[in-house]
């Protein structure tokens, strides 16, 4: 998604208008189609996006629909016509299903626009905020300082960690911290996998309305994950690793795993409330997010290390805090 005076839009666009449904072609714009307020399947590139028409307006002689894309910042809100849409009807929605982990470059609509980048500038200036990855010493200060990075109350944004993988927290920092080990790389299974595990998981679940949501959440914590990694979730003894295991065209993703991306939980809360979002959207995003959370539970002993490997040394590297 990107701005509509952008060559980038315009490629957008196009793709868009190729990726249209069928009845595209039958669809009559002067006829108003949607509501204000109503629920949509929204096109942008080559998949479909749940969206929430914001306006209505009659342009000329087409009708033309302002939406918004739900888990998406509002910079992404655009004027499009009927074409661009469908009803949310249970066949619209099981077309969307298909469309999950497709290419990460058509699945990623955001990288057209630069300044919405997957990890806020507020959070990589912040060096304080950088230091409570549960890096403290002591089993009681590193608790706490999870209980406290997992609630934001600026804008509310709330993920409550499951008290086993709360102790995953304090075993790692120890791990690397006291005790000089790393988690041996490349992980298995990676972020990537355990993803789509998920995925899966919940696909399979006959009791569950799967939503095309959950594949836009977890495509929305892969994207954070590569681009949050060696900026906050490292600790100094990793970061020689880092430069070793992940290359130039290689995602982090693809080589850490879960005892990586449970770290990521801590710093979201920050992370997100530093993004203009609505309160229907956090709301969204917070029960994603714990229900995930709790199918790591699920999965502990499958996902995480039961123990860590000895460091190769990283020279200079000091104890309990992150670069």
């Amino acid at each position: 998604m990107g701005s509509p005076n952008t060559e980038a839009n315009d490629k957008v666009a196009d793709s868009a208008a190729a990726a249209a449904p069928a009845f595209a072609a039958t669809v009559d714009l002067s006829v108003r189609l949607y509501n204000q307020g109503e629920r949509v399947l929204a096109f942008h590139g080559l998949y479909m996006y749940d969206a929430k028409v914001l306006k209505v307006e009659l342009q000329g002689n087409e009708w033309k629909y302002f939406v918004h894309y739900l888990g998406w910042n509002k910079n992404w809100d655009e004027w499009v016509v009927a074409t661009r849409l469908m009803k949310r009807t249970e066949e619209n929605i099981r077309k969307q299903r298909t469309q999950r982990y497709g290419s990460p470059k058509l699945s990623q609509p955001m990288q057209t626009k630069p300044k919405s980048s997957s990890v806020p500038e507020d959070a990589k200036a912040d060096k304080e905020d950088t230091k409570n990855n549960v890096a403290k010493g002591k089993k009681r200060k590193i608790d706490s300082v999870v209980e406290k990075d997992s609630v934001s109350t600026d804008k509310l944004v709330k993920i409550r960690i499951p008290s086993i993988l709360r102790k995953q927290l304090v075993d790692d920092c120890e791990f690397v911290t006291k005790q000089d080990k790393l988690v041996k790389l490349p992980r298995s299974p990676n972020v990537d996998e355990i993803l789509k595990q998920y995925l899966e998981y919940r696909s399979d679940n006959k009791d569950d309305l799967l939503d095309y949501s959950v594949a836009e959440v977890l495509n929305g914590l892969r994207r954070y994950f590569d681009k949050a990694l060696h900026i906050l979730l490292l600790y100094k003894q990793e970061r020689r690793q880092f430069q070793e295991a992940v290359g130039s065209t290689v995602s982090p993703s693809t080589i850490y795993g879960a005892e990586h991306l449970l770290r990521l939980f801590v710093k979201l809360p920050d992370i997100l409330s530093s993004l203009n979002m609505e309160e229907e959207t956090i709301t969204m995003l917070q029960l994603k997010l714990t229900e995930f959370l709790k199918f790591m539970e699920m999965n502990h002993s499958s996902f995480f290390l039961s123990s860590y490997d000895e460091s190769k040394a990283a020279e200079g590297s000091g104890k309990g805090k992150d670069v």
